[in-house]
């Protein structure tokens, strides 16, 4: 029997999707208060309901389970709940590590590329680039970090685990508080971009992916999922081409986003309202990261589906 954590959100819902196709029997985890998305509401699936901080209840929740893929996790980069993320992530990956050794369950943790380190030399990053605490390091990137520690500490005692790093997960079906801010950005009408770069993939794949690792015989060992490596500006430029917008002219210096940053987090206090740029993510658009995907497709043979197909699918989902 196969458990999701997550399985409301955009990939642990597209993970439920294709285990139910090949006619897998799945038990959905969710929060009480969760929605069950209009994906997954027809499908032959059993819902469980627990809270990941509750040691016992997910415990409960795990009875009868042989497999278990891990996809829930809190994302934000805002600096008020940067300690409240860290631990969030931390504490529930650590629960779910330890009740899976116990039981002698499988697991395939959900991790991202913001906890594998950056190349020397300007070389691909890969999965042996370790990642170094930092000033400029984000708190969700310490989140995940921290989090693929709990995995590796139980692997050490004996857990069956496998890790995968992806990168930007992109998709039909993202909520608004995802990735697709990108997109409803440049609809809305964007004039800067940065200087730096970003992997991207298609959810579909990273499902895909994660369910041939978990069938394989592989354990300790961790995988980047990514499809192609983006220029910002290229990004922005084709996204506005689908959405027939203005592509985006004004190159967005460091020190500019910087500046907007501060400037936003001090609207943001007068206002009670969040601002989207923070020091954290000014910091990550200016950065040039190049990620090797040479590892997973040696593993199981995957091709990925091109990103321009996956933007310009959003793209014709926004316009409808």
């Amino acid at each position: 029997m196969i458990l999701v954590t997550g399985a409301t959100g955009f990939l642990g819902s597209e993970v439920v999707r294709q285990l139910v196709q090949q006619n897998a029997p799945v038990i959905a985890l969710k929060r009480r208060a969760s929605k069950i998305p209009e994906t997954l509401s027809s499908l032959p699936i059993t819902w469980r309901n627990a809270d990941l901080l509750n040691y016992f209840e997910l415990e409960e929740a795990l009875e009868g389970i042989t497999h278990v893929y891990h996809c829930a996790a809190r994302i934000s980069f805002d600096p008020a709940e940067k300690k409240q993320m860290i631990r969030v992530n931390t504490e529930s990956t650590a629960n779910i590590a330890n009740l899976c050794l116990d039981k002698g369950i499988r697991l395939l943790h959900v991790s991202s590329v913001s906890a594998v380190g950056d190349a020397k030399n300007g070389a691909p990053i890969t999965e042996k680039d370790h990642w170094a605490f930092s000033a400029q390091q984000s708190g969700y990137s310490i989140s995940k970090y921290e989090s693929e520690m709990e995995v590796w500490r139980a692997h050490a005692e004996g857990l069956d685990a496998v890790i995968v790093n992806p990168s930007v997960i992109i998709g039909r079906h993202c909520s608004k508080e995802g990735s697709s801010k990108l997109f409803e950005t440049v609809k809305k009408g964007l004039r800067f971009y940065p200087s730096g770069s970003c992997g991207l993939v298609d959810v579909e794949d990273v499902a895909r992916c994660m369910i041939r690792l978990m069938d394989s015989r592989v354990s300790g060992e961790r995988f980047i999922i990514n499809a192609e490596n983006w220029a910002y500006r290229d990004l922005f430029s084709q996204i506005a081409a689908d959405l027939d917008k203005k592509p985006p002219m004004i190159h967005a210096r460091p020190w500019m986003l910087k500046l907007a940053a501060s400037t936003g987090n001090l609207m943001s206090a007068f206002r009670n309202k969040r601002f989207g740029l923070t020091a954290e993510t000014a910091i990550s658009a200016s950065r040039v990261r190049i990620y090797s995907n040479k590892k997973i497709k040696e593993a199981i043979g995957i091709e990925f589906k091109p990103i321009r197909q996956s933007i310009n699918e959003i793209c014709q989902t926004l316009k409808q």
